[in-house]
């Protein structure tokens, strides 16, 4: 069976390590990925400070360089060059498993074209960890990262995402929870089954479950959940019964459909929050427009 890593080593190439390391409990890191880290020359590192006070605590010393999404592509060329000259680069992120929502895509992909063995060296990532006790089916799932921070942008993602079957994954910042989880449950279902995961691993790790509209509510009135980092795990979207229109609609879904035109004119104007809703909603424009102006007539 071909060696793929002998023959690079042999002509003098380095190699280069994608590390994950802890989300938050340091006993949670690998005796591999602590070899890994002692025997690297270099660490690339997304936070220098943050990643140094890691290897404090390991009892390393060791060179770094800073790869985050504002400088890698100007980092690629030079750490390509000590990976060529035989040098051993560990990748590592701020916490968990690089390049999940993290840098480092463009140095593994620049480095495995130029043919310098890369190897994973496996631990913690917070997807997985809110996956395994959120209480929703994790037979498929995706992760699709942060949600756009603007709120037409964001809502316009969600319409994108409402029926997404699989399970989803966001990761999301503190500040921002409790606006995100309003906009999920307008524009998803106030009902759909979600869970927000706190400082997984750590002295405070909380899991609150419920429905979207119940979980934005809460996160409306507890300071707590807007507390450190942040995993959302939301249902896949449940199969879809024929949409009703007119006065021909289910209460429930009328309701819905308020409840996003609603929310929706919190940030857009009448024309705008009628676009999102009827798509989110699946009703003609015009319906869902007709109510956006009587709702944002009541509001003045």
């Amino acid at each position: 069976m071909p060696d793929a890593v002998g023959p690079a080593l042999r002509r003098g190439l380095g190699r280069l390590e994608v590390v994950a390391t802890p989300i938050g409990n340091l006993g949670d890191l690998a005796p591999r990925a602590r070899d890994s880290l002692a025997a690297a020359d270099v660490v690339a590192a997304e936070d220098t400070r943050r990643t140094g006070q890691l290897l404090a605590a390991l009892g390393l010393r060791k060179p770094m360089v800073s790869l985050h999404a504002h400088n890698e592509r100007g980092r690629e060329a030079s750490l390509l060059a000590r990976l060529e000259a035989g040098e051993v680069v560990a990748l590592v992120s701020d916490a968990g498993t690089p390049l999940l929502s993290d840098p480092g895509f463009g140095l593994v992909r620049a480095a495995a074209a130029a043919g310098i063995p890369v190897r994973c060296v496996p631990g913690p990532t917070a997807i997985a960890a809110a996956l395994s006790i959120c209480g929703i089916a994790t037979d498929r799932f995706c992760f699709e990262g942060f949600l756009p921070t603007r709120a037409a942008e964001r809502w316009q993602r969600l319409v994108g995402l409402r029926d997404e079957p699989r399970t989803m994954v966001f990761f999301e910042a503190p500040h921002r929870i409790a606006e995100v989880l309003a906009d999920c449950a307008a524009v998803l279902g106030a009902t759909r089954e979600a869970a927000v995961a706190r400082e997984l691993t750590k002295i405070f790790e909380t899991v609150y479950r419920g429905p979207l509209e119940s979980l934005a509510k809460s996160a409306a009135a507890d300071e707590d959940m807007a507390r450190g980092e942040i995993t959302l795990v939301i249902a896949g979207a449940p199969t879809a019964a024929p949409s009703a229109t007119g006065a021909a609609r289910e209460p429930a879904a009328q309701a819905q459909l308020e409840r996003t035109v609603q929310a929706a004119l919190e940030h857009l104007p009448a024309s705008k929050a009628a676009a999102l809703a009827a798509e989110a909603c699946e009703v003609p424009r015009a319906e869902a427009y007709a109510l956006a102006v009587r709702l944002a007539q009541l509001r003045r």
